[in-house]
């Protein structure tokens, strides 16, 4: 039986590339794409982000179940809007999809509401996570943060991605993290008409 590749992808904080890599999974595993939580759509959305990145059809997207205005925190957003987030609102089915690469909001702990964290979230749709970090002052505290915060809540890590190149920042997380998790350095790129195909072989899985 083939295996299939489900990942939730978080970052280490806002800004960090999490988009792009969640791209380049989706675009070198043909997966399904599907972020649940989408703040501040007045700019253009992260699902319009990956397809016009990846040139995949419609049918490799699935639509938010959230989708907010607001440039904040989803637990903010949603509240200017007069919305509510809960668990249960991302029950669909994800075993139909052999391939899928689901992209949180910003970090593990930030809140849905007042009482949950995109943590609860992983939790509750129950796949292992790749962790993108990318290298500024504070990144190897934030990374092992994240890092640490997953595995004390007994979540397994597929590993983590480093989006930029800075070697020494790279070695010491991964000696003081787990060097298995290790999973590819790419570079820095925001822009979307790239070929994704001179980056995917950069990314082990």
């Amino acid at each position: 039986m083939e295996k299939k590749h489900q990942y939730f992808v978080t970052g280490i904080g806002t800004g960090v590339g999490k988009t792009f890599i969640s791209a380049l999974l989706t675009y070198k595993l043909k997966a399904k794409y599907w972020k649940p939580i989408q703040a501040g759509t007045q700019t253009g959305t992260d699902t319009e982000f990956v397809q016009k990145m990846t040139q995949l059809s419609d049918e490799y997207f699935i639509p938010s179940v959230h989708t907010l205005k607001t440039p904040a925190s989803p637990h903010l957003a949603a509240s200017i809007e007069q919305k509510q987030i809960s668990l249960s609102d991302f029950s669909i089915n994800i075993a139909d999809c052999s391939n899928l690469i689901i992209e949180g909001a910003g970090g593990v702990l930030v809140p849905l509401n007042d009482y949950q964290t995109i943590l609860d979230l992983i939790r509750f749709l129950g796949l292992p996570v790749i962790i993108v970090s990318q290298h500024y002052l504070g990144s190897i505290n934030h990374t092992l943060l994240t890092v640490r915060m997953l595995e004390h809540a007994g979540i397994l890590i597929k590993g983590i991605i480093f989006n930029g190149y800075n070697p020494d920042s790279e070695r010491i997380i991964l000696k003081m993290s787990n060097p298995d998790y290790y999973l590819g350095t790419v570079p820095v790129i925001k822009e979307t008409d790239i070929d994704c195909n001179t980056l995917i072989h950069k990314i082990n899985l």
